[in-house]
């Protein structure tokens, strides 16, 4: 027999008969899990080296810590603007957690051999991918991009998700799935030889540097004294074949050269939600619970039970919607998951089997009666925890401390949940922390807020003046846990990174309303320091502000914040001559301003109606008696936008500062038959774009209109519908059921029969005349 080829590394000689143990997986295999465990049990290695961030360190031992709860992930991030990150999710049945855990039962030594996320940030930018990677397992990306859907056709499977069940997920016997994957492995880098299923360039280059540095890393066990067969090589499946000792590892030189850049890594609580394909992470997995559900059925040694378990609990889930389904309808699905398999020469039903068997047993055929359930069963709501200590950056560290404090941790859940806050002193407790606990808590949610961490979303609260009311939606996430990570760059704390984020938006405020928004923000985040800063800010640029609609704004921001700054209890008495200042500029802008077209006409209007409320909140601060002489004198000019003039008279009406006589003596002018029809039609549009209550309320000016119109004769009757039908466009059925019977008390008739008569159908004579009305010529409009 010839002896064994001896290849020197340092001063270690390797046998190539004496090779480490691979073992090829994919990401959240529970078979892989599986087989791997038997494989450890068997060989009972030294040492694990695992496919992930070689400068993991303490964090992968923490992984397995007492209080972790997967799945959790591992987030690497760069430590300066713009921030990107890398992600390492785990789950239970992932083979690298797995392998983790057994290391430390049989204190056995485990690393991650990947590159290290300082050289994996900086390539990606060179890739042009998503930076959402998983540890291992990954599949690789594809010019062709059609690989994968090649092997499922020759497979005679609906998708590769089905055939990779189908072929590696079902198998228990002893070392047919490593043979397999190894196989496997193999004929996939031989497939991607093919110019048509090729790896993109950068994609093939990037495979090659990490497999090359993974090697190195292994020659690095053995130069530590672990010997080859007490090695277990842990990796995705495309690289496993890659990683044989007698292929060249990365030198000193070419490791030199390697782009970098300055990253720190986190552990973070992670979901199956985001484990999921439908949240657009590529690497996991499109049902996570049912394939924990495979987990447990492995280790207890019933994986034949599996269909009856997911299908119960599609059934159960049913039932808690509300949908009944018996037991016969679950041992019916089962036996047609069995079928489906056996068309396919399965040992056992896929997942795809099991939710065609369910949509035709439990929905009859239809996805949409059985898709929530499904969903429910498929994925979950499971979200890992992470205890205290356990690496977090000192944001997430004083956020859970908020959270702790302000008793919100039972919001900490995938699950969204409502949040009403009351901000008022509750004066029936005994502490000061307690009275104001809801105050306390809109502070912190506020701040997540300005931070950009999507842990709650601010509703519009039911009662319209109800300043000391707030309603949050509250709902966790991973993208939350990763925004909180990104802040430890702005700030140690919560508090301390807002102020941050608060200030660079100031800097960049050249705006006085934007200016006001900070102002009303920094109260809202309890930041008394930066408001002060921005007072000034909005202090030194209203001296040169000129659009009314942007003062408008500012005097908007401003009178909310002198409504609700003492329930927030912050000093508003700086904001008031600022204020005054502004609003008595807007007052005597108006007129100018509203020399302007149709199209600016609308924030316009808001503008007038901002400044109005601001006047009627704040009556003893304001001069509200300048801004009503404003407003009559643009009701009566006609040289301004008539849209205008007719909403500043409207507002006149409802502060009753114009009588019945003025009314008429509008109606008749605005509307007379001399006036052209759009400006007729621009004015009785803006009268009736206030209070619709007040304007039905006042029969004087229907009267009025009703006269005007019957006074017409025939063809400027005709002209008269074009602005009556637009101007009316806007009202709600109800409110044109008001004017019909109002019309008919001013008629004589009664008001029910002409609110009726309004809802029949048109007859023949009736649609003659609308049709001759289409026809008719408007001439020059």
């Amino acid at each position: 027999m010839a002896k064994p080829v001896q290849r020197l590394y340092g001063d270690e000689r390797v046998s190539e008969a004496s090779q480490p143990h691979y073992f090829g997986i994919r990401h959240l295999s529970p078979a892989g899990s599986y087989h791997l465990l038997a494989l450890l049990n068997a060989v009972k290695p030294t040492a694990i080296l695992i496919e992930g961030p070689s400068d993991a360190g303490d964090l992968a031992a923490q992984l397995t810590s007492r209080g972790v709860v997967p799945p959790v992930a591992l987030l690497a991030y760069t430590d300066q603007l713009p921030v990107r990150t890398l992600l390492y999710p785990f789950a239970d049945y992932s083979p690298e957690y797995q392998a983790l855990k057994w290391a430390g039962r049989n204190h056995c030594h485990a690393e991650f051999i990947d590159l290290p996320t300082s050289i994996s940030l900086a390539l990606a930018d060179r890739r042009r991918v998503p930076q959402a990677e998983a540890p291992s397992g990954e599949e690789p990306q594809l010019q062709g991009g059609g690989l994968y859907n090649r092997i499922a056709e020759l497979s005679g499977e609906p998708d590769y998700e089905a055939y990779w069940e189908r072929h590696f997920e079902h198998h228990l016997e002893p070392d047919v799935y490593r043979r397999s994957i190894l196989h496997y492995s193999n004929e996939m880098r031989s497939l991607t030889e093919d110019d048509e299923l090729r790896l993109a360039p950068q994609e093939s280059a990037y495979n090659e540097i990490r497999e090359s540095y993974m090697r190195r890393k292994i020659h690095e066990a053995i130069m530590q004294g672990h010997l080859p067969e007490k090695i277990v090589v842990l990796s995705g499946a495309h690289h496993t074949s890659a990683l044989a000792l007698s292929l060249p590892s990365m030198t000193d030189a070419e490791l030199a050269k390697l782009p970098r850049v300055s990253a720190k890594m986190t552990l973070m609580p992670y979901s199956y939600y985001k484990l999921s394909s439908h949240s657009g992470y590529g690497a996991g997995n499109q049902a996570p619970a049912y394939f924990e559900l495979m987990w447990r059925c492995m280790q207890d040694g019933e994986l034949a039970s599996l269909p009856a378990l997911y299908l119960s609990s599609v059934a159960a889930r049913m039932r808690e919607e509300g949908t009944w389904r018996s037991t016969a309808s679950v041992i019916e699905a089962v036996r047609m998951a069995d079928a489906l398999a056996a068309m396919h020469d399965g040992v056992r039903p896929t997942w795809r089997d099991l939710r065609d068997a369910a949509t035709v047993l439990f929905g009859h055929g239809e996805l949409s009666v059985v898709a929530e359930a499904l969903a429910r069963t498929d994925i979950g709501t499971a979200i890992g925890r992470l205890p205290e200590g356990v690496s977090q950056t000192p944001v997430q560290d004083d956020l859970n401390r908020e959270l702790k404090r302000l008793k919100l941790e039972k919001y900490k859940s995938l699950v969204a949940a409502d949040l009403e806050l009351d901000l008022r002193e509750n004066r029936r407790v005994k502490s000061e922390e307690s009275a104001y606990l809801d105050l306390n808590r809109s502070v912190l949610l506020h701040r997540l807020a300005a931070l950009g961490i999507r842990f709650a979303r601010k509703q519009t609260v039911r009662q319209s003046d109800a300043t000391w009311a707030e309603h949050w939606v509250l709902q966790w996430s991973p993208e939350a846990e990763i925004e909180t990570v990104e802040s430890t760059l702005k700030g140690e704390t919560v508090e301390l990174a807002t102020a941050y984020v608060l200030h660079e938006e100031l800097l960049a405020c050249t705006d006085i309303a934007e200016a006001a928004k900070l102002i009303r923000r920094s109260c809202e985040c309890g930041l008394p320091q930066v408001m002060g800063q921005a007072t000034s800010a909005l202090q030194r640029l209203a001296v040169d502000a000129g659009s009314f609609e942007g003062i408008a704004g500012t005097v908007h921001e401003l009178s909310v914040m002198l409504q609700y700054g003492t329930i927030r209890r912050v000093d508003t008495e700086p904001l008031v001559p600022i204020m005054q200042q502004l609003f008595l500029r807007g007052s005597l802008m108006l007129q100018e301003a509203a020399g302007c077209n149709d199209d600016a006409a609308a924030g316009m209007i808001e503008a007038i109606h901002l400044l109005n409320t601001a006047a009627q909140e704040h009556y003893e601060q304001l001069d509200a008696a300048l801004w009503v002489e404003q407003l009559r004198l643009l009701a009566e000019r006609d040289d301004r936008n008539a849209k205008l003039s007719g909403y500043a008279f409207s507002i006149l009406l409802e502060r009753n500062a114009a009588g019945e006589d003025e009314c008429a003596k509008e109606v008749a002018r605005r509307l007379s038959p001399g006036i052209p029809a759009d400006i007729g039609a621009g004015w009785f549009e803006g009268i009736s774009m206030r209070n619709r209550y007040a304007l039905l309320s006042r029969s004087y000016l229907w009267r009025q209109l009703d006269e005007y119109i019957a006074s017409l004769e025939a063809e400027p009757f005709k002209r008269s519908l074009v602005f009556l039908r637009r101007a009316f466009g806007s009202f709600e059925p109800r409110e044109k059921a008001a004017i019909a019977e109002m019309m008919g008390d001013l008629w004589g008739v009664d008001a029910e029969s002409a609110g009726a008569r309004l809802q029949q159908p048109l007859n023949e004579e009736e649609k003659e005349s609308l049709d001759e009305l289409n026809d008719f010529d408007f001439g020059d409009l």
